[in-house]
């Protein structure tokens, strides 16, 4: 592949990308992060010591009192293994993305692993040659645990608040390019400038392919050069990554592309799939003769993770509902008080297999309200007239965030999802799970293309994926392959993190009608 040099028009346009934080700052606040979990590590096994035992930790003279002499000797292990637990769970990484959920899963583990080795250490070393098999208390080591998970977890939501801050104003971002100008392209920009605290810059596109005549920009980005003028455009503009997003690409093009642009170190090439086409997770390899194959599980959930969703969606929901029912009360006075007509609104959902059932939610329309407005949406959603609050004049937007049958307090309860509670009535019943894919109407299931349909073999849920993914931002198709992604990789880490992501969402109300 020839590579072809990138204009000098092109050539300023990428030098003059945004500055970002000096190469020296991330480096300083790993150092004064590790510096201070090793602080920390230190402080909680003394205060798990003293909380335990009742003793001091230093005499009138300042150095170790005879009861802590035996502990303070595992400090040389203790703390460096909370250190390097850390590391070894990627802690320290303040680049690109991040998820509070996952950082506190990640601390929960690496303080795990690094109270393991202590203990372990503790019951081979018995206080050494100084203590003579010395017997260790073993609620000094359960607190140590429990203080150091508190200590690191709260430095990390520290941390990581600091980084959205900054980021907000243009710090520590990463400068990306984005290869392709197809729907995917335009999705990625769209959702990295409107949420910087991801912490990536999109500073050009560039196009997949080879023509020699570019347009100016792509969904407000310049282009930068084509395929060819990649690794000189990296070089030049000091690019960290690059989000591959056109699905035809050649691999041998991309793969020479990613070894010249590798002489540069650091920069990290992504690929953007498109979930419908993933392969699920749950699939096993098999061998025919001499033939190795993927068997894909057909049934998206054993019975064993069946038995787990259940329990813990009659946990959440019966919680749920004793937490809530003041809400509740206040809700119901509210609708009564604004419109007449009943507090509930009843209505026949699809649920897995297209199964009817009866759902459930606060009124939030007046009671002669019809639903041929909403019958027009769906069928020109569906069709992909519609397709994202993001339109244009090619795709225009059908959105109903006006919808004139909504009443007053409904438009407030719509806006916080306060409307979906009663759903949890239905999670009881057993129609529905507390995460999953939205129950339609049956009207729309009518309107479904046949792969469409394959979001049915689940129960629905009251908040799912493409929920705290872009909500009413995204087009039908998107929030399907959204949810057949959600199906086909289900676990309960999966539901407990979407889970925690519906509460900002809920309070923020963005894009809810």
């Amino acid at each position: 592949m020839k590579a072809a040099a990138i204009t000098e028009n092109q050539r300023a346009t990428v030098i003059r990308a945004p500055s970002f934080a000096p190469a020296w700052v991330v480096p300083l606040v790993r150092v004064g992060l590790g510096l201070a979990d090793a602080a920390l590590a230190a402080a909680a096994f003394g205060l798990a010591f003293w909380l335990r035992q009742g003793q001091p930790l230093t005499d009138s003279a300042g150095v170790w009192s005879a009861s802590f002499a035996p502990y303070g000797a595992l400090l040389w292990l203790l703390v460096p293994a909370r250190v390097l637990a850390a590391s070894y769970y990627d802690l320290y990484r303040l680049r690109g993305e991040f998820s509070l959920f996952d950082d506190i899963v990640k601390v929960f583990k690496a303080v795990g692993l690094g109270s393991l080795l202590i203990v372990a250490a503790a019951f081979l070393y018995r206080g050494g040659f100084a203590f003579r098999s010395f017997s260790y208390a073993r609620g000094v080591f359960v607190l140590d645990f429990v203080l150091a998970l508190a200590g690191l977890a709260a430095v990390r939501l520290l941390v990581r608040g600091g980084q959205i801050v900054a980021r907000r104003r243009g710090v520590n971002l990463i400068p990306t390019l984005v290869v392709g100008r197809g729907e995917e392209a335009r999705l990625c920009i769209e959702e990295m400038r409107r949420r910087p605290a991801l912490g990536y810059r999109i500073i050009g596109v560039v196009e997949s392919g080879e023509a020699a005549e570019l347009p100016a920009e792509f969904a407000g980005v310049p282009i930068v050069c084509n395929i060819q003028g990649l690794p000189e455009v990296i070089r030049a503009a000091g690019v960290n990554e690059v989000i591959v997003t056109d699905p035809k690409l050649s691999s041998d093009t991309l793969f020479e592309v990613m070894m010249q642009a590798g002489r540069r170190r650091g920069v990290e090439f992504r690929i953007v799939p498109n979930l419908f086409n993933l392969a699920p997770q749950k699939t096993e390899i098999d061998q025919i003769g001499a033939l190795p194959m993927i068997r894909l599980f057909s049934d998206p959930l054993s019975d064993a993770a069946r038995l787990v969703k259940r329990a813990s969606d009659l946990l959440l929901a019966g919680v749920a509902l004793i937490i809530l029912a003041p809400v509740w009360i206040i809700v119901a006075l509210l609708i009564k008080l604004d419109s007449p007509g009943s507090v509930f609104y009843r209505q026949e959902r699809v649920g897995m297999d297209g199964r009817i059932f009866l759902f459930i939610k606060f009124r939030s329309m007046r009671t002669d309200a019809d639903d041929t407005i909403h019958r027009e949406y769906q069928e020109k959603l569906i069709a992909g007239l519609g397709e994202t609050n993001l339109g244009d004049e090619e795709k225009p937007v059908f959105k109903l965030a006006n919808d004139p049958r909504i009443t007053r307090v409904g438009r407030v309860l719509r806006r916080l999802s306060l409307d979906e509670l009663p759903q949890l009535l239905n999670v009881l019943r057993g129609d529905m799970s507390v995460v999953g894919p939205r129950p339609p109407i049956p009207y729309e299931v009518e309107n479904y293309e046949l792969w469409h349909r394959k979001r049915l073999d689940m129960k629905p849920g009251i908040t799912g994926l493409w929920q705290v993914s872009g909500r009413n931002r995204l087009s039908f198709d998107e929030m399907v392959r959204l949810d057949l992604f959600y199906i086909e990789n289900w676990s309960i880490w999966l539901d407990a993190k979407i889970i925690l992501k519906t509460l900002p969402v809920m309070l923020k109300g963005e894009d809810a009608y």
